[in-house]
């Protein structure tokens, strides 16, 4: 058993940690236990694991040194964005340096003229967008924890956000990365024109939360503002009338920029909280739907989506009469996380994504599973790409109401897959979902994945523990033992 005192190669711990602070400077290099608590989970709280260390390099070429040095003291290590990801991605296990790039912050550069930015990797998602207003262009994704989340970490969770549905994830929006890989050298992947040559390792690194080395650079495509905007809200009496709907709606040929499902025990909390904007309290729920373009388009939509909502047995639409209500209606949404504070103490987002037309029936399968298990369960939900957010709110302290809201958490992983759906839409896997694979992956399907990430880490010393499962994990999850069709690894 290794010393948690000595390195592997018989050093002093704090001859390697005075390896960090050289690179960094002292007060870059966290060691103090109250520095690290906040450093022992990101969003998802559960199972926390403090580490020994924590960096903050400035730059690729203080990075590429910390590696190095946690290498020589045979130390594995991470990074970590603003900690706001859901599925323990950022958790330091196997204790594990974590590689904070918070102090990485700048945008190098923003050419409106090629529509894209160049921009470090601590950069706040909204940060940019707020920059490349004046140039007529914004960055389209747009993950709810926006103003805090940093488009490293976004790119590590290939994360989404509300208008996923016309603009898709972060990896639509990333032309090339900056890498440093888990040996301490510097590659770059992917080009400025969005155009490459060969395997497209690019694509394998956004979305791989972080096994695959530490993005340091990243050049992002960016969008023209669209000439305008429409946010609509529409109320009804329940959540499967409004699934029904989206629909409607995307089978009728519209493809709005954002169709967002809040349910009732979610607007009750809203209401209660920081970011009311004024939502019917007693409605069983409320689609958000937003439409951009050019403003000659936009009132037929309008008109047609009305004609459709009232078929679908819609109680009330409102349209959002300027910027202002309109920023209401969204911090409504956004901020519903925050508000399901008032509930419990504790909360844990899910995600899964099933596809859209088994909406109705998939959410009456998980508010029965709530049921069932005596949980307090709320759904707020990207309803137009289905992606689902199940939210149970509990408290910790009670073991029993922990037991019950893991076994629960796994059922509804259970019935979305079951559905034709898969783990995750933009949350990750990290630790949360590391032990489902096997739900939709044979071994052979894992197998292929742990090659896939040996080519960049050999030795298995970045991020270590996340999203590959053990075998035994593997096994009993496996989806024929369920009884599952299971989807081969493409």
């Amino acid at each position: 058993m290794r010393s948690r005192n000595r390195t592997s190669s018989g050093s002093t711990r704090d001859g390697w940690i005075d390896a960090l602070r050289k690179i960094v400077g002292p007060d870059a290099c966290l060691t103090s236990q109250a520095e690290l608590y906040a450093y022992a989970c990101d969003g998802l709280t559960l199972d926390p694991h403090q580490p020994e260390v924590v960096v903050l390099p400035q730059s690729t070429e203080e990075v590429a040194e910390v590696v190095r040095a946690c290498r020589a003291a045979g130390r594995a290590f991470l990074p970590r964005g603003a900690g706001t990801g859901l599925s323990g991605g950022a958790h330091p296990l196997n204790d594990a340096v974590v590689i904070s790039c918070a102090r990485m912050n700048q945008i190098l550069n923003l050419d409106p003229r090629d529509r894209l930015a160049i921009v470090q990797p601590g950069v706040v998602n909204a940060d940019l967008s707020v920059a490349a207003r004046s140039e007529g262009l914004f960055y389209a994704p747009d993950p709810s924890s926006q103003q805090a989340c940093t488009i490293g970490g976004n790119v590590a969770e290939n994360s989404g956000g509300p208008h996923t549905l016309k603009y898709g994830t972060t990896t639509n929006h990333i032309l090339a990365l900056e890498l440093v890989l888990p040996d301490g050298s510097v590659v770059q992947l992917g080009s400025a024109t969005g155009g490459a040559t060969g395997y497209d390792l690019l694509g394998a690194c956004v979305g791989s939360e972080g096994t695959t080395g530490i993005v340091t650079e990243i050049t992002v495509r960016l969008e023209p503002l669209p000439e305008a905007v429409e946010t609509l809200l529409v109320i009804f009496d329940g959540v499967p009338d409004a699934c029904r709907l989206v629909g409607r709606i995307i089978r009728g040929g519209l493809v709005p920029a954002a169709l967002e499902v809040v349910d009732r025990r979610t607007v009750e909390a809203v209401e209660a909280s920081v970011y009311r904007a004024g939502l019917p309290q007693e409605a069983g729920a409320v689609l958000i739907l937003e439409l951009d373009g050019p403003a000659c388009a936009l009132p037929a939509q309008i008109e047609h989506i009305r004609a459709l909502a009232d078929e679908a047995g819609a109680q009330e639409i409102r349209v959002a009469a300027d910027e202002t209500e309109r920023t209401r209606f969204w911090r409504a949404r956004k901020g519903a996380f925050g508000a399901m504070g008032r509930l419990a103490p504790d909360l844990y987002v899910h995600d899964a994504v099933v596809p859209r037309g088994r909406l109705p029936e998939i959410l009456e399968e998980i508010c029965a599973i709530g049921d069932r298990y005596r949980l307090k369960l709320s759904n707020v939900f990207h309803a137009g790409d289905g992606n689902l957010h199940p939210n149970i709110s509990f408290d910790r302290r009670d073991p029993d109401e922990l037991e019950r809201v893991i076994a629960a958490g796994r059922e509804i992983l259970e019935v979305c897959v079951a559905a034709g759906g898969v783990l995750t839409g933009e949350h990750g896997v990290g630790t949360e979902k590391r032990d489902y694979m096997g739900m939709l992956f044979g071994p052979d399907d894992l197998e292929a994945m742990k090659k896939l990430r040996a080519t960049f880490d050999p030795e298995g010393v970045c991020n270590p523990g996340k999203i590959i499962p053990s075998t035994r994990a593997c096994l009993e999850s496996n989806p024929k033992a369920r009884g599952y069709d299971r989807v081969p690894f493409t």
